[in-house]
């Protein structure tokens, strides 16, 4: 089956990691219609040798096409991922407008690809946020133990706001290298965060509410819930913005019904599809952000037990946020739904 693909948000940072993972994973094309804003309009999107010139999006545009992948903002697919089912397609949205919306499918291929309707049947499915995507994976490799409570502090990389977050950084170190300054401080005003990014880590990621929890952290808890099908777990997150350019990480604290083995943890994540262990802490072996960007597992390690509360395992979980946290985890879905 080859199809014909719509690609929202084609000029942007996953709009460019769904090109290259279409290619790399040969997904069958037969033709590829992308879509950005005007500025774009002029420009052409290569690929398998052929070059598609971008569209802009209006009334009729999804004529035609069988899947329609969305990388933009909310109030583009709040608008726009509907019309793209009610034109005949099935639309894959990256964005947060439906996720927590009990009329939609939120996805993580490993664990609930079983709530996807026949691939005959155009549907709206949402692709969940980059740092809950990471965390779901281990927990479906614990969960026949019985997931009692989840607990997680993220260290998340620029690239989860985009082009301009991650060029911030690099002008931020550029400049303080110039300036051959042993002081931490920048002179640079920061734009896309609410601080200077370079040589620092910020606790915020999103705008806060009255509890004090900001958006990623209610991301989080909200959508670990859905995806494991367990309303009633409690999950409680605090999320971090770290000065590296790619790759989330998360410190995670589970704590299981039953009174579990190491090894019995280390076979269970062992034997999670799409989880690789890496874990040989005294000999400096366990995951980091460099080690996972660019690939298309999330990575575990220093797998060890809270020595501080009963049944409590620690963890470091680590994934390529652009990659698993995004554009992966959303072809994975079609690949589910049409391979």
């Amino acid at each position: 089956m080859s199809l014909n693909v719509g690609l929202v948000g084609a000029t942007g940072m996953v709009g460019e990691e769904f090109i290259r993972l279409l290619t790399k994973r040969n997904f069958p094309i037969k033709s590829l219609r992308p879509f950005a804003s005007e500025q774009s309009l002029g420009r052409s999107i290569e690929l398998n040798s052929a070059k598609y010139p971008i569209q802009i999006l209006e009334e009729g545009c999804f004529d035609g096409l069988d899947l329609v992948f969305f990388s933009s903002g909310d109030d583009i697919s709040l608008e726009w991922a509907p019309k793209a089912v009610a034109a005949g397609a099935t639309a894959i949205d990256n964005s947060a407008a439906f996720r927590m919306n009990p009329d939609y499918p939120l996805v993580v291929p490993e664990i609930n690809a079983d709530q996807l309707k026949s691939k005959d049947t155009p549907q709206l499915i949402a692709n969940p946020n980059c740092s809950t995507i990471q965390l779901v994976v281990p927990l479906l490799g614990l969960k026949k133990f019985g997931l009692e409570r989840v607990q997680v502090s993220s260290y998340q990389a620029v690239s989860g706001g985009g082009k301009p977050a991650r060029d911030e950084l690099l002008a931020q170190t550029r400049i303080h290298s110039e300036s051959q300054s042993t002081d931490p401080v920048v002179d640079s005003k920061p734009d896309k965060f609410p601080h200077q990014i370079a040589y620092n880590c910020i606790p915020q990621i999103g705008g806060f509410n009255d509890d004090g929890y900001c958006s990623e952290e209610v991301k989080i808890m909200n959508e670990t819930k859905k995806i494991l099908g367990l309303p009633g777990l409690p999950v409680s997150a605090f999320t971090v913005r770290v000065p590296a350019l790619n790759g989330h990480a998360e410190a995670v604290w589970v704590t299981l019904q039953q009174d579990v083995r190491r090894d019995d943890i280390l076979f269970a994540l062992k034997n999670t599809e799409g989880l690789q262990v890496i874990d040989d802490p005294k000999t400096n072996q366990y995951p980091t952000q460099v080690q996972a960007s660019g690939q298309e597992d999330v990575f575990v390690g220093r797998v060890h037990k809270d020595l501080s509360q009963q049944n409590t395992w620690l963890m470091w979980v680590v994934a390529d946020n652009i990659w698993k946290g995004a554009a992966l985890n959303g072809l994975q879905i079609a690949e589910r739904l049409f391979l």
